[in-house]
């Protein structure tokens, strides 16, 4: 089936005048938050937007022999660049207010890129979580504290860029956690702000505690909020969302679904599907059950645990990990006998949760699943009956 690859290739040349911006658009614009524009796009406030077809080639003179995106972040992000470069779709947007932030030491990771659509709009994209070991530990915060460091720096980022660009419409998106971090933008920008966003894209991004549901941002925002989910999703049931999802089928299977190379594409949007599978369902039942069961200070002492043991080899990307395997193991399992105890306790507590979770939510589905098949039975037993009688 088709992907944002073919898509470039079959309706690149179609302008957003000819046919207008769709959702297809915005998984491609929130791909693109992840190329590093370091040098190349303008800081918020330091400059006009650069057309994305000149920015792709500085890229790409900067980086003849290619880029290694990492463990989990598509390798087909330079490719979908070169593609957009070359088509009139994209060529002529122009890419500004770049901005690029990772602390190891405090856990914190964001990136944003806005492009100037020329549809009277320009879209604000939210990168996900790339290779860092410290964007994933701020991820795995989202489920701890009421405000991770990305979410505050996403709430600035647009505040900038709406000053930046006072007469246009916004579109906020991004794949992963940056579609969380669109979403949060919007609940906590200015009202003025506020009232000039056209849309909201969530691209499998997870979502909120129940608390921040209920707020009045939120119920102003929800109507705008597009919701995208493949059909297994693992990462966009984190949490719980309000509004309605969109699902869409995917290529790949399980965690591999998360890719947004994965979803098919049929013309101008995504392949849907009627509903979540079964298999997505039980990740979002086990997570939901996981976090719920988990005490607040646990929940703090498991990602704490659970980081020092990945980076006690001095990895600091998953891509370290993958590359010192043997060396990452045995700093690991040394760095387990040294943890404190209440430390070591709560990451084994909180691996037997998961397990217990995983283990109930299976009887209960297997439950009901028996109990539907002897419903049928009983019920085919009284038909068959009653044409005996």
């Amino acid at each position: 089936m088709a992907n944002l690859l073919d898509y470039l290739d079959w309706r690149g040349d179609l302008t957003l005048g000819q046919d207008p911006f769709n959702e297809v658009d915005n998984l491609i614009l929130a791909e693109l938050s992840f190329v590093d524009f370091g040098g190349i796009v303008a800081p918020p406030g330091e400059g006009s937007g650069i057309p994305l077809y000149e920015a792709a080639e500085r890229y790409f003179t900067r980086f003849p022999e290619g880029v290694d995106m990492g463990v989990l972040v598509p390798d087909a992000i330079p490719e979908m660049l070169e593609k957009m470069a070359a088509c009139p779709r994209f060529r002529d947007m122009k890419l500004s207010c770049f901005a690029d932030w990772l602390d190891n030491d405090k856990a914190v990771q964001f990136a944003a890129l806005t492009i100037e659509t020329g549809d009277g709009a320009v879209y604000l994209a939210f990168r996900g979580t790339d290779d860092t070991l410290a964007g994933w530990k701020e991820d795995f915060h989202l489920a701890c504290v009421p405000e991770i460091p990305a979410q505050r720096l996403a709430v600035e980022y647009t505040r900038q860029a709406a000053k930046q660009y006072p007469r246009k419409k916004l579109r906020l998106g991004g794949h992963s956690k940056g579609g969380n971090l669109a979403v949060w933008s919007a609940l906590n920008v200015p009202d003025r702000v506020r009232r000039r966003i056209q849309q909201v894209w969530s691209n499998d991004g997870p979502g909120f505690h129940e608390d921040i549901l209920s707020l009045p941002e939120h119920q102003d925002v929800a109507r705008r909020i597009v919701t995208i989910i493949p059909q297994s999703s693992l990462v966009g049931m984190i949490l719980e969302h309000d509004e309605d999802y969109t699902v869409v089928e995917s290529s790949e299977k399980g965690l591999m679904q998360h890719d947004g190379f994965s979803w098919e594409v049929k013309g101008a949007g995504f392949v849907r599907l009627g509903s979540v599978t079964r298999q997505g369902r039980h990740h979002d039942l086990v997570l939901k059950e996981w976090v719920r069961q988990m005490p607040l200070d646990q929940r703090e002492k498991f990602v704490e645990g659970l980081f020092s043991l990945l980076t006690a080899s001095g990895a600091q990307t998953l891509t370290d990990l993958k590359e010192e395997n043997l060396k990452a193991v045995g700093a690991m399992i040394k760095a387990m006998k040294d943890m404190e105890k209440d430390t070591r306790d709560a990451l084994l507590y909180a691996f037997r949760q998961l397990m217990r979770s995983g283990w109930k939510v299976l009887s209960e589905e297997w439950q009901q699943e028996t109990g539907n098949k002897l419903k049928e039975a009983e019920q085919k037993l009284r038909t068959l009956r009653g044409k005996i009688e």
